[in-house]
């Protein structure tokens, strides 16, 4: 038996995980939690980790140099670092909506990248 801890952020509890392991990798127990989300939390970071990218991309004729962006949903953390060089290779051209589209499915993860505020363009209202 293997036990794993893991601080969980689905709450603000920011409860301390266990996960026991039994010498097959199947989950035995998950101890630790307060609520709902802290047992499926344990329980997907354990089996298939996922994460949320955030970073920001350039943008031509725009008012600023640079826009955030973000996944729709989250993504298998073995991918995290070829997602966010998948989006780095993007440029855009103002203007951008909060929450357009910018990538579809990127790397064929179901997420799409999508624009986290408006960018209008070089003379466009703030």
């Amino acid at each position: 038996m293997t036990t794993t801890t893991y601080l969980c952020i689905g709450c603000p509890l920011g409860c301390r995980l266990e996960v026991d392991e039994d010498d097959a990798n199947a989950i035995v127990e998950v101890r630790g939690y307060d609520c709902k989300r802290g047992r499926e939390y344990a329980q997907q970071e354990h089996t298939d980790p996922r994460r949320t990218v955030t970073t920001s991309v350039g943008v031509r004729d725009g008012r600023w140099a640079r826009l955030p962006v973000k996944t729709t949903t989250s993504v298998p953390k073995r991918l995290v670092r070829d997602v966010n060089a998948a989006i780095q290779r993007l440029t855009l051209t103002a203007p951008v909506k909060l929450g357009q589209v910018v990538l579809r499915d990127v790397l064929g993860t179901g997420a799409d990248v999508v624009a986290t505020r408006d960018m209008p363009g070089g003379n466009g209202p703030t």
